[in-house]
């Protein structure tokens, strides 16, 4: 046996594995909803682990946060009110923030101690976006949240974690049915749904969801090195069929009127990010 003292070893699949070298443990805790850790990897910067899975670390979040915002936000157009369920490191609200036409950012976050220790171990990846006046954080359930809000969404975001402990009631049909009634016309919501190699049901469980409940629905994908097993599944899905056919250059103009910086995003890279592989798209039913 390989001696893995120094390493955090995630154990998320039955049959796969990762290890991540810790050169420094910054921060070990145990939640009233789970075990959060902080170490430093010479690749990978600071990295946060829930139960032992990796959810964020320094130097590839850009990927999975700028690919969850970006796409359902330029592809609508003039998104006014965002909703954000989880994301409690800041990356999602980092940057939705950046655009200026998102008057109002509500963030619902079950555990305000990943809110707390992010702000002082993980600053970078807010970025200051706790202090921006747009931003409502809301501590609270967010399945509970969403069965109860009065809606008016332009977008919604789904920052979950896997679907087991607290995040399991973010997979649900329930779940899915109360964010499509919080959507406002033509509004869209994506979702993180797992890599589809190693969690292919997890994404034709969305998938059957959001056949039945929007008007265009399917997933999208994107490849962020430490969720480890292929590229990363989003789900997708409209109350109209117009945001996804959005063509490139209406995309230039409003990711160049936006005037922001992305290190993955582009308007070609969302619209190839709808092409789906055939193992991929044998998951959507």
């Amino acid at each position: 046996m390989t001696d893995m003292t120094g390493w955090s070893v995630e154990r998320l699949h039955d049959d796969h594995s990762q290890a991540l070298r810790e050169t420094r443990v910054l921060y070990d805790s145990q939640t009233d909803h789970q075990r959060l850790r902080v170490f430093e990897n010479p690749t990978f910067g600071r990295v946060l682990t829930l139960d032992g899975v990796v959810q964020v670390t320094e130097r590839d979040n850009f990927i999975y946060h700028e690919m969850l915002t970006h796409v359902p936000i330029l592809a609508h157009g003039c998104p006014r009110r965002v909703l954000i369920v989880g994301g409690g490191d800041g990356g999602m609200a980092r940057e939705v923030l950046k655009h200026r036409s998102v008057e109002s950012v509500t963030m619902v976050e079950i555990d305000g101690g990943v809110v707390e220790f992010s702000k002082e171990y993980l600053p970078s990846i807010s970025d200051g976006a706790f202090e921006d006046p747009r931003l409502d954080l809301v501590i609270a359930d967010g399945a509970a949240f969403m069965r109860e809000t009065e809606g008016g969404f332009d977008v919604i975001i789904v920052d979950s974690t896997d679907p087991v402990g607290p995040g399991e009631v973010l997979f649900t049909d329930t779940f899915y049915d109360h964010a499509r009634q919080a959507l406002t016309e033509g509004g869209i919501l994506v979702t993180q749904n797992g890599v589809p190699f190693m969690q292919g049901d997890e994404l034709s469980g969305t998938m059957r969801a959001f056949r039945a409940l929007f008007e265009d629905w399917t997933c999208y994908l994107a490849t962020v090195p430490t969720y480890a097993g292929g590229p990363m599944a989003f789900g997708w899905g409209s109350t109209g069929t117009a945001a996804r056919r959005t063509d490139a250059e209406t995309l230039r103009a409003r990711f160049e009127a936006a005037a922001i910086e992305t290190d993955y995003y582009t308007p070609e890279v969302h619209l190839g990010a709808f092409a789906l592989p055939p193992y991929v798209s044998r998951l959507l039913p």
